[in-house]
């Protein structure tokens, strides 16, 4: 799964980065170590341009970097707190999902991260690692995104939210968990991005090897375990404590 990740990027550093705009109007959330569930979120869409009138130019396409509410509250929704348990969607069962099988086919997005946290069971305790990219290139998550609004307000204001699609964890992943973010190389943006394209299948697949392997998985402090916690030593490496002995063994030759 993926239920923490960092994102310290400003949005015009994300647009120059994923060729985009950046149409965040100013609101952007600031630089975050420790993104959880139900916080604003940058996120990269392409859209069909729309003029004064509302209308919109099928002809072209614009990609930019937008907010969004990390959580996906479907439009049939009575409440938007069932947004704080849809923050992930599978990769096998979006496109059948009442959540998830109209995002999919109409409303995608990408989900630009520094990297994603992941905690690994050790005996009696659990060390977070955070998964990211050596050269500090932004990983891509390939998420889905819909809009939302109260049926109980009139005129009620729209509130735009998002998932990021998870697969099996594959290579040196699945040594920390089973689950992990579908990671989406440049090559794949902008057919997934493509509004006009309702089939994407072929990029529910796991990345590939070449792409994990690249990875570096870095032990990080149990600090990041309080989502109240934010600041750049989350990221920071830590040493790993060695194994516990185990109990009545011997320890080799003194």
């Amino acid at each position: 799964m993926c239920g923490r990740y960092a994102s310290t990027k400003d949005p015009g550093k994300l647009a120059a980065e994923f060729a985009a705009l950046d149409s965040t109007g100013g609101a952007a959330p600031g630089a975050d170590f420790n993104v959880a569930p139900t916080k604003r979120v940058l996120t990269v869409v392409q859209r069909h341009p729309q003029d004064d009138a509302g209308e919109r130019d099928l002809e072209r396409t614009e990609r930019s970097i937008r907010v969004m509410r990390w959580g996906l509250v479907p439009m049939w929704a009575k409440s938007k707190s069932i947004g704080s348990r849809m923050i992930n969607a599978k990769s096998e069962t979006v496109t059948t999902k009442p959540a998830f099988r109209t995002s999919i086919k109409r409303y995608r997005c990408l989900l630009p991260a520094d990297g994603w946290y992941e905690w690994k069971r050790e005996g009696d305790r659990k060390q977070p690692f955070f998964m990211t990219s050596p050269d500090g290139s932004s990983l891509a998550m390939a998420g889905i995104f819909a809009t939302w609004r109260d049926p109980q307000v009139e005129d009620a204001e729209p509130l735009v939210t998002c998932s990021v699609l998870t697969t099996s964890a594959i290579g040196q992943l699945s040594e920390v968990h089973d689950r992990m973010p579908l990671l989406l190389p440049p090559s794949a943006w902008e057919h997934w991005l493509d509004p006009d394209q309702p089939d994407v299948t072929d990029l529910l697949a796991p990345p590939s090897e070449e792409l994990v392997a690249a990875l570096e998985l870095r032990p990080v402090s149990t600090t990041v375990n309080n989502v109240r916690n934010n600041g750049a030593e989350l990221v920071e490496r830590v040493p790993l404590d060695p194994p516990p002995q185990a109990v009545g063994l011997d320890s080799g030759p003194s």
